[in-house]
């Protein structure tokens, strides 16, 4: 059993800090789970471009308010608290925080803990994840 407690996770190396965001990292490929685990918060006013083409993620939106945008389509989704998205098909995404945004998310192969976005939106792949 694995049992973790937000608050002193912050204070660990599991809160990883970027521009426009912070996670706390609470599952992570270490934990054997086969999907890792965060609460990330979005910061008032930034905007991600994202592409996630190496995890499938789904997130919760805890609080705050804001949008996504698909970029393959150019609909645009409200995120509140209470809404959930999926991006199941490695979708290129715009995230934007009208207000601060906690959220609740899943990513699947799992994160290993470090990882930021790079220039593409997209987090890196392990190589022994490829099999």
């Amino acid at each position: 059993m694995i049992v973790r407690d937000l608050k002193e996770a912050r204070n660990s190396e599991r809160h990883v800090f970027s521009e426009g965001w912070d996670s706390v990292r609470l599952l992570l490929k270490g934990d054997q789970m086969g999907f890792s685990f965060h609460i990330t918060t979005i910061h008032e006013g930034a905007e991600l471009q994202m592409h996630y083409k190496n995890h499938l993620e789904s997130v919760y939106c805890i609080s705050g308010e804001g949008s996504i945008e698909d970029c393959a389509t150019g609909e645009t989704h409200a995120i509140r608290p209470g809404v959930m998205y999926a991006l199941d098909k490695h979708d290129k995404h715009v995230l934007r925080g009208k207000t601060e945004m906690v959220m609740a998310c899943c990513f699947n192969p799992p994160v290993t803990g470090k990882e930021v976005h790079g220039p593409d939106g997209a987090y890196a792949l392990e190589v022994d994840e490829v099999a």
